[in-house]
């Protein structure tokens, strides 16, 4: 019998080349090419726009050695498998891994293999099963990659010049800009209405309960004020509160559907308060695989998918699981869902690749973010082929003359799928109890209870709601979500204040000049159009090369047309300070740098001299530094603030110190929010408990102790 011949498989990430190489045995090779190793150029345009759009390609810097490398593991072996991701850009990578090898050992056997989940059984059936090489799919990543250098490629130069140097644009990240913009806009033009609530307060022997006002003279009520409140109580002093009727309402509530990377994002930012970066390194790290105990297993299916299918296989086991687990809450079919329009379905829904892996049976192996994920995946999936959760709602409306009041009480009847949430579990019963009523009966008023509001603007957009809003205006694709955010936030355009995210001055200026000179690029339905033509192009329904031939010709020639007529706006914002350069004796200037404002020296460029702007003197006894902004990782890390002695002085905090000192102890005053007071000013102090909330405006000042 001839020995089989040994194979090199090639994967994206050390991580998964780890966890596969377990599964594979002693005759095969598993590396990673560390995503793309050969790309566009960075240092230019790079797409011959005179002969098809052909893009030059080139190896990426720094991935010459890996590339190297990988040439010279399958000369040695002869059989190469590709098993970059199941997506566009995977398809991509081994597309041009393959042209590599080839172009060094035209004889080399090359096949490509794709999975959804990284266990045993899914890599050995992918590879019993090679492919060639999916040339739709490489052509769909080809035409988007073109698409957004041109575009980026062309609007930058004129941001350069027309604004400030370093400024950068992107096609889809423009769009999605202006949405934020646009929210923000309208978060400065709401102007808060007063309006009024009213409650009574109500008794039958020892009980007491509350109900609201419903209807009012026939009418849902509308109280705009204090005086109008005043006048309904001032009817009803004195008047019989009386139960006139009580309804009784069933309502099963179904399970959601598995997650798609949309909803996982979505959920995991209002459950856990996770960016949809970390959602993804997360998920990413669930994916690829995690040592549990002697063996390495990927928990969760691929991330990346806009689709809630699932496989027989799959829903096999899960069934098989809840009929020994919960079996009074197995339905007798599997249940289905609709997947969304749009979708492309080309993965599975995000489930866990085994259902018995339960969270508390992982708990000890999983970090505890990790599990928090994992437990919403699990949690998500095994609920979505349970029974329907039923809920029993009583309803009791009250008269007191010309008004009626409401009260009601929700309780679980089954609890069906919601047995198995713990995470996930539904807030839709509330633990208002009612005593026992009869039509008919009088109460006795035990208080009125007026209230004073103000409606609420348009809430920002967070990491959750611009990801929903992306995905319900068809903007980009499940792999991109999370990059869209991430380019704004490095780029500065956009800020993150308490989980929403706020245009910056210099997003703001960028997306105002987008929006006038190049309306078709950020406008919605142009860029959901594109992304339904890239699709296109993967299936075969649109040739690349016309369509971007059809795109670049109007687009330059408007390009041109700004550049030759947009007035230049370059230091506009440069601001004369008080602050004097320590290096040559002249002014500085506040000027708008890449993350934020800096002061800069107005002898430039004979003077380079640069700092950040002293926010607070340190409170540290004897220093005499200034509070700064301060940056990790090169400028890309999460902001702090730190003092310019650093490091003979060490004091660091993550609040935004304002210009106001402690009335109290001298310290300064910072920038904080917490669930009782909203936005707040706190003193720094950690020994001191002066805290400053809105209320100090009219001379109140009130004291808490600081978390």
């Amino acid at each position: 019998m001839a020995e089989k011949p040994h194979t090199l498989l090639v994967v994206e990430s050390p991580a998964k080349a780890k966890t596969i190489e377990r599964y594979l045995g002693s005759g095969y090779t598993v590396a990673a090419s560390m995503g793309h190793l050969i790309d566009l150029p960075k240092s230019r345009v790079a797409i011959d726009v005179d002969n098809g759009f052909e893009p030059e390609y080139i190896t990426v810097r720094g991935k010459a050695k890996i590339l190297k490398e990988l040439q010279s593991k399958a000369n040695k072996t002869g059989n190469v498998l590709l098993a970059s991701d199941n997506d566009r850009e995977g398809e991509a990578i081994s597309y041009h891994i393959k042209n590599a090898m080839l172009k060094k050992n035209p004889n080399l056997r090359i096949g490509r293999i794709v999975f959804n989940e990284i266990t045993p059984e899914a890599i050995r059936s992918a590879v019993e099963h090679p492919a060639d090489i999916d040339s739709l799919k490489v052509n769909a990543q080809k035409a988007r990659r073109v698409l957004d250098r041109l575009v980026g490629y062309n609007l930058s130069p004129l941001l350069w010049k027309k604004v400030k140097n370093g400024l950068s644009a992107g096609r889809v990240q423009s769009v999605a800009l202006k949405l934020i913009c646009e929210r923000e806009k309208e978060v400065e033009s709401f102007i808060p209405e007063e309006y009024w609530s009213l409650d009574v307060e109500l008794k039958k022997a020892k009980s007491s309960f509350v109900a609201s006002i419903a209807r009012y003279r026939d009418d849902k009520p509308a109280i705009a004020s204090e005086a109008a409140v005043g006048a309904i109580i001032a009817s009803l002093q004195g008047k019989p509160f009386v139960v006139k009727a009580i309804k009784e309402a069933e309502k099963n509530l179904r399970a959601k559907p598995p997650f798609t990377t949309s909803t996982l994002q979505q959920t995991a930012a209002n459950r856990l308060g996770f960016t949809s970066r970390k959602t993804m390194q997360i998920a990413q790290q669930l994916y690829e695989g995690v040592n549990i105990g002697q063996n390495r297993i990927g928990l969760i299916t691929y991330m990346r998918t806009d689709s809630t299918r699932v496989s027989n296989q799959a829903l096999a086991e899960v069934r098989e699981f809840l009929a020994s687990n919960y079996p009074a809450e197995l339905p007798g079919e599997p249940n289905s869902y609709s997947v969304g329009k749009g979708a492309q379905d080309a993965h599975e829904a995000i489930r866990p690749t085994y259902v018995s892996y339960t969270p508390a049976s992982l708990k000890e192996y999983l970090s505890k973010d990790q599990l928090r994920l994992y437990t919403l995946v699990w949690e998500r999936f095994v609920s979505s082929q349970m029974s329907v959760s039923t809920t029993k709602t009583v309803s009791v409306d009250i008269e007191c003359a010309e008004a009626l009041f409401r009260a009601s009480t929700t309780t679980t009847v089954t609890e069906g799928f919601q047995k198995v949430l713990k995470l996930l579990r539904s807030k839709e019963e509330n633990q208002r109890k009612l005593p026992a009523l009869s039509e008919g009966e009088t109460l006795e008023l035990g208080a009125f209870l007026p209230e004073q509001h103000f409606t609420s603007g348009p809430p920002r957009f967070t990491d959750a709601s611009i990801v929903k809003t992306l995905e319900e205006q068809g903007i980009g694709r499940p792999s991109t979500y999370a990059p869209i955010i991430s380019v704004l936030l490095d780029r500065y355009y956009v800020v993150r204040k308490n989980k929403q995210l706020q245009p910056t001055t210099l997003g703001r200026i960028i997306s105002d000049i987008l929006v006038e000179s190049f309306p078709d690029i950020v406008e919605v339905n142009f860029t959901a159009d594109m992304e339904r033509r890239l699709d296109e192009v993967e299936e075969n329904r649109e040739e690349w090369h016309s369509m971007i031939r059809e795109f670049y010709g109007p687009f330059k020639h408007n390009v041109d047309h700004v550049m030759d007529t947009l007035e230049s706006i370059k230091g506009v914002l440069d601001e004369k300070t008080d602050f004097i350069c320590e290096k040559c004796g002249r002014p500085m200037v506040k000027k708008l740098g890449r993350y934020g404002f800096f002061l800069a020296c107005s002898g430039f460029p004979e003077c380079m001299n640069t700092k950040s702007i002293p926010l607070a003197s340190c409170p540290r006894p004897g220093c005499g530094g200034q509070i700064v902004a301060r940056r990790k990782q090169g400028g890309r890390g999460k902001e702090f603030y730190g003092c310019t002695n650093y490091p003979t002085c060490d004091f660091i905090t993550h609040f935004k110190p304002t210009s106001s000192p402690c009335p109290k102890c001298g310290w300064f005053l910072v920038e904080k929010s917490d669930k009782k007071h909203g936005g707040l000013k706190a003193c720094i102090n950690p020994d001191c408990d002066f805290l400053h909330t809105a209320e100090e405006e009219e001379g109140e000042v009130e004291r808490v102790e600081l978390d």
